[in-house]
């Protein structure tokens, strides 16, 4: 099969989009206030807090909650991963739809197969980022039974542990997000049935949708002053 030199460069820029961006937000995050970094911040307070508390059904229902919201997105990826292979036995049909669409290119039958097989790969890493961040959320709800209680907070090693504790959610919470961003990414991936460079505009629409949201976003502002707000207060108790 020789793919048009089009289709490559679109999925090469779409790829380098993806790890880029990736790499870019992860080395950015250390530095400036984003949705991760602000986040990261307010767990630590979050699991400091536990420690002191005796009864932690709060905790166990927010962390449930968060699990159920993971737990959707894991079993409709399971459902859109169906579909898309019983594309793989329709794709005469599936041509017949492209071809019927304004400004696309005659379709070709094997990179329509690697299109979909694409796509296969996109919602795969989507259902395992997903079932790794439930398994992480399991993990904190395991530590914070583990967590003696110490009304006082004051012992430094469990003031270290309420930290591992949200080292260990906010790579949840990690995982998480990179199963999210999956989904942004198949948005792209699916302008590639229509054309190249409709899928190349999508590629660096949904980087910038992506950093638009996750630094500079109205939510970064107001956690982040939320959180200066928070460390101010009396009531806040402060844990080196």
């Amino acid at each position: 099969m020789i793919v048009p030199w089009i289709d490559s460069l679109a999925l090469i820029v779409f790829l380098v989009a993806w790890v880029g961006y990736t790499s870019f937000a992860r080395r950015k995050a250390k530095t400036t206030n984003c949705i991760a970094r602000v986040m990261h911040q307010q767990r630590i307070m979050w699991m400091s807090q536990v420690i002191g508390k005796e009864n932690r059904v709060g905790e166990a229902a927010l962390l449930a909650n968060l699990e159920r919201n993971i737990a959707f997105f894991a079993s409709t990826t399971l459902l859109v991963l169906a579909g898309v292979l019983t594309l793989f036995s329709q794709v005469e049909k599936l041509e017949t739809v492209i071809a019927s669409i304004p400004f696309t290119a005659p379709p070709n039958h094997a990179l329509v197969q690697v299109k979909l097989g694409l796509l296969v790969g996109i919602f795969v890493l989507a259902f395992f980022q997903f079932t790794w961040s439930m398994r992480q959320y399991g993990f904190v709800n395991v530590m914070i039974g583990a967590a003696p209680l110490d009304k006082t907070g004051t012992d430094k090693d469990l003031i270290a542990y309420a930290r591992q504790m949200a080292v260990v959610q906010d790579q949840a919470a990690h995982s998480y997000n990179y199963g999210l961003r999956s989904y942004y990414y198949s948005m792209a991936a699916l302008c590639w049935f229509v054309n190249p460079w409709m899928f190349i505009v999508a590629s660096l629409f949904v980087v910038y949708t992506l950093y638009q949201r996750e630094f500079n976003s109205k939510a970064v502002v107001a956690i982040t002053a939320a959180q200066t707000h928070l460390e101010k207060s009396p009531l806040h108790i402060h844990k080196a």
